[in-house]
């Protein structure tokens, strides 16, 4: 997040360059922590360095070995995940992703674990912040502000993917009007994250550009035809038999920890309601989300439509962790380059702060008080991104405009 000229007297440069320092400082010293006092590849807590980076390595080497669809069997990937920790109590971190993404996995098994944990979210970082330094180029604490930010901690403690999604999603709506066949590219290369089908197609099309759309497409048709040529069809049907196992316990029974999912779904599940309730709760939310940011890909401006798009995407699906909120960090960055050139709307800069600083304490003050702090935030930036976009675009549909003229009047 960059700071602009303020209209919320509370939002201050020196604050928040304040702020970004300290949480950096934390960072640097958690992290350092948590290696020193490390075992080999298991943390001070038993778990394994980077938790979730475990999966991946371990279906990587799974692959690597000829057991490529064992990857989705549970049981059969938590005795080697025992075997490549040499802890038969490690926690266990499943892998429900789709094989696309057993191409990245199996990369990064060609090195010791350590090392890949160090590569994998050393190199993801910095496609991060070259992409907050491209949306953001004359501001001088944009590096520093994203370095610090509270979610860089939270990834980087879960060796997630969180920072190469954000920057496929977010170079992609960059480029989407300048470079259509390399912005569908790398939108396409999201079929990893397939939580976001629905979204992307839909952000294409509201720009009418077919080029990307056909880029995209033939994207994910490629890795999908890669990872067929590599390991047949085994794969795909694993991927796809694991896929009730992982609807029910970890997405509607809330394996992960309703805290740590940070979405509609999981905010009613916490409340008590039913799954039924649920799901259509997540239904409504996310068509409003897919329409908000739709509009905003139709009339808004550059750095709007980036913005709405990567909030939009974290209101889109069920199972969002806190770590994903990577996305809204870039989107942060959006709205700051366009308040930058067209400034800063009342209370957008108060809760771009609280949206920036919201994963410090959304996972524990979410299990205290059952309050889905980072829901909010990324309920809030798409809403100042749709206002910025219907107030300085114009992108209010036709009729909006009329009942809008007719009630001031």
């Amino acid at each position: 997040m960059a700071i602009v000229p303020s209209p919320d007297p509370f939002v201050t440069r020196a604050r928040v360059r304040l702020t970004a320092i300290l949480v950096l400082a934390s960072t640097v010293i958690g992290l350092l922590y948590l290696f020193a006092t490390a075992h080999g590849t298991v943390d001070s807590l038993g778990r394994p360095l980077g938790t979730d980076f475990s999966n991946v390595w371990t279906a990587g080497w799974m692959a690597d070995h000829g057991r490529a669809p064992q990857a989705w069997d549970w049981p059969t990937h938590y005795e080697v995940q025992k075997q490549v920790h040499h802890d038969p109590a490690i926690p266990f971190y499943g892998w429900h992703y789709p094989p696309p993404f057993l191409i990245v996995a199996t990369l990064l098994a060609q090195f010791p674990y350590v090392a890949a944990l160090l590569i994998w979210q050393g190199m993801t970082l910095m496609l991060a912040l070259a992409l907050v330094r491209r949306i953001l180029p004359d501001d001088r604490d944009a590096m520093l502000v994203a370095l610090g930010a509270p979610v860089v901690l939270v990834c980087l403690g879960h060796g997630q993917n969180a920072f190469l999604t954000a920057s496929l999603l977010g170079a992609g709506m960059l480029l989407l009007d300048t470079r259509p066949w390399v912005a569908g590219m790398l939108l396409g290369a999201l079929v990893y994250k397939p939580q976001f089908a629905v979204l992307i197609p839909v952000l294409i099309l509201a720009r009418g550009n077919i080029r990307a759309f056909v880029s995209a497409g033939l994207t994910v048709a490629v890795l999908c035809l890669v990872t067929l040529a590599i390991w047949g069809w085994p794969v795909w049907q694993a991927f796809i038999e694991s896929l009730p196992l992982t609807q029910h316990i970890i997405i509607e029974a809330g394996a992960t920890g309703w805290e740590k999912i940070q979405s509609p779904f999981s905010a009613i599940r916490q409340w008590g309601g039913s799954i039924p309730f649920a799901y259509a709760v997540q239904g409504v939310v996310t068509a409003i989300a897919i329409a908000a940011a739709a509009i905003a890909a139709r009339r808004g401006s550059m750095a709007v439509r980036g913005a709405a798009a990567l909030s939009a995407a974290l209101l889109c699906t069920p199972y969002v962790l806190d770590y994903d909120f990577v996305l809204l960090g870039v989107a942060i960055a959006f709205m700051a380059a366009d308040m930058r050139g067209r400034g800063a709307l009342r209370w957008e800069p108060t809760w771009l702060a609280y949206a920036w600083i919201a994963p410090l304490f959304g996972r524990s003050l979410s299990e205290l008080t059952h309050v889905p702090v980072n829901l909010i935030a990324a309920m809030a930036v798409l809403a100042l991104a749709l206002r910025r976009a219907a107030v300085l675009d114009g992108a209010l549909p036709s009729w909006l405009r009329i009942m809008k003229r007719r009630v001031e009047a």
